[in-house]
C-alpha cells in the first residue's frame, strides 16, 4: 500500500496519495482536509496551496488519469484499423492505468461522489470512445461485448485481483494477455494481417 507514496517525490502527487489511502480507509465523507494533512504532517495551509477541497484533490486525480487516456486516443485516431493498432491500444491502454489502482478503488466504492462530481462523465465518455476504436463499425453483438470486455477487464482487474496471490507484475501482465486474446477474437479473420512467420513459432 505505501508504494504508492514514492510514486514521484513531489507533494502534490504525496498529497492524492494520502488522500487515497484515508478514503479507502475511514470514507470519503468521514475524511477531512485537517486528516489529510496530518498525516502527511504538514499544515493545512500547506494543502491548502495545492488543494482547497477534497473535491480539488479527487478532480485533479481524475485530470492526471485522463491526459494519457486522452493522448492514447488521438495515437489511435491516427492509426490504421488494424489488428496491431487494437492489440497495441490495449497494451497502452493497460500501461497508463498502472499508477491508479487506487483511485479505481475509489470510483467503485465511491459511485455517488463520483457522479455528483460529473467526472464520472467524463470518464465513461472515453471509455466509449475507446470502445469505438477496438470495435469494427459492423461488428457483431459477440464481438461488441468482447471488446467492452476488454476495457472493463482491465479495469475490475485491479480490484478484483488484489484478492489473488501472485506478483503484481505478473497480475497485471496476466490481465493484459486476457484483454488483448479478446480484441483479437473479436476482429475478423478476414481483416486479420498474415502472422510473420516469427509469431508462429511461438505457438507450438
Amino acid at each position: 500500500m505505501g508504494t504508492s507514496h514514492t510514486r514521484r517525490g513531489n507533494t502534490r502527487q504525496r498529497i492524492q496519495d494520502v488522500a487515497l489511502e484515508l478514503f479507502a480507509e475511514q470514507g470519503y465523507e468521514k475524511t477531512s482536509l485537517r486528516e489529510i494533512a496530518e498525516r502527511l504532517e504538514v499544515t493545512k495551509a500547506a494543502l491548502y496551496y495545492h488543494f482547497k477541497t477534497k473535491e480539488d484533490i479527487i478532480i485533479s486525480l481524475f485530470e492526471d488519469l485522463c491526459r494519457p487516456i486522452d493522448e492514447l486516443i488521438t495515437w489511435a485516431e491516427g492509426q490504421p484499423r488494424t489488428l496491431e493498432t487494437k492489440q497495441e491500444l490495449v497494451r497502452r491502454y493497460s500501461e497508463s492505468l498502472r499508477s491508479s489502482e487506487a483511485l479505481f478503488r475509489f470510483m467503485q466504492e465511491n459511485q455517488a461522489t463520483v457522479r455528483d462530481l460529473t467526472i464520472g462523465q467524463g470518464f465513461k465518455e472515453r471509455m466509449l470512445t475507446l470502445y469505438g476504436l477496438l470495435k469494427e463499425p459492423d461488428a457483431e453483438l459477440v464481438d461488441q461485448v468482447r471488446c467492452i470486455t476488454a476495457l472493463f477487464s482491465m479495469h475490475a482487474g485491479m480490484f478484483a485481483m488484489q484478492n489473488v496471490v501472485g506478483d503484481p507484475e505478473e497480475k497485471r501482465e496476466a490481465i493484459l494477455r486476457v484483454a488483448t486474446e479478446l480484441v483479437t477474437a473479436a476482429n475478423p479473420p478476414s481483416r486479420r494481417p498474415a502472422r510473420p512467420d516469427s509469431a508462429q513459432t511461438a505457438s507450438p
